[in-house]
């Protein structure tokens, strides 16, 4: 059933033109990154020594050390590429999704397991928007934004890299589609627009 606040059938009167996703800040992907950076050093390292002269010392380091070694170089190697790898598509796994028919939450669960919740705009009976810092480009407050969904539930989505995006994007949508909006990022006025400096 449609809400009070809108005509019936409006919910499908307007959708966001494209998909546009939102990852984990940098500093949740921080530990990550340098994990992957230092895989690619070392995977460089032992690639580079594999392939040099046989006098050089790198060489002698990377291929002559294996036999002294518990587990050989080009073991190492990849065991190091695969985890990096695999660490690195853990954190794409993660974040929010706005597409034209609703939005999409991305978590991780124990053990890597993703975990994908869907709700659709018209699930979606008033979101809130907490206050944008225009100069910081982010949130007055550590909350982040939350949907009070048709069944009485609420979910608040997760930090991400662009709050104040997600922010204004979630707000433009809503005042599109009738849907009430608590708060507001200060940054959109009445017609769903983006707010011109100046």
């Amino acid at each position: 059933m449609a809400r009070q606040s809108r005509p019936p059938g409006f919910d499908m009167t307007y959708r966001p033109d494209k998909r546009e996703t939102f990852g984990p800040p940098l500093r949740e992907r921080a530990l990550t990154l340098a994990y992957v950076a230092f895989s690619v050093v070392v995977v460089g390292f032992i690639l580079y020594g594999q392939n040099a002269p046989s006098n050089s010392i790198f060489f002698k380091y990377v291929v002559e050390g294996d036999r002294h070694r518990i587990v050989s170089s080009s073991v190492c190697a990849i065991i190091l590429g695969v985890s990096a790898s695999a660490a690195f598509l853990r954190e794409q796994m993660r974040g929010v999704v706005v597409h034209p028919d609703g939005i999409e939450l991305r978590e991780l669960l124990s053990f890597g397991i993703p975990k994908v919740r869907r709700f659709t705009w018209a699930q979606i009976d008033r979101v809130f928007v907490p206050a944008v810092n225009p100069a910081a480009g982010e949130p007055k407050h550590s909350g982040s934004v939350r949907l009070d969904l048709w069944d009485g539930s609420r979910t608040w989505l997760p930090r991400v890299s662009n709050n104040a995006r997600l922010s204004v994007l979630l707000e433009r949508v809503a005042l599109a589609r009738a849907i009430p909006v608590e708060g507001g990022s200060g940054l959109v006025d009445d017609l769903g627009n983006p707010l011109e400096d100046g």
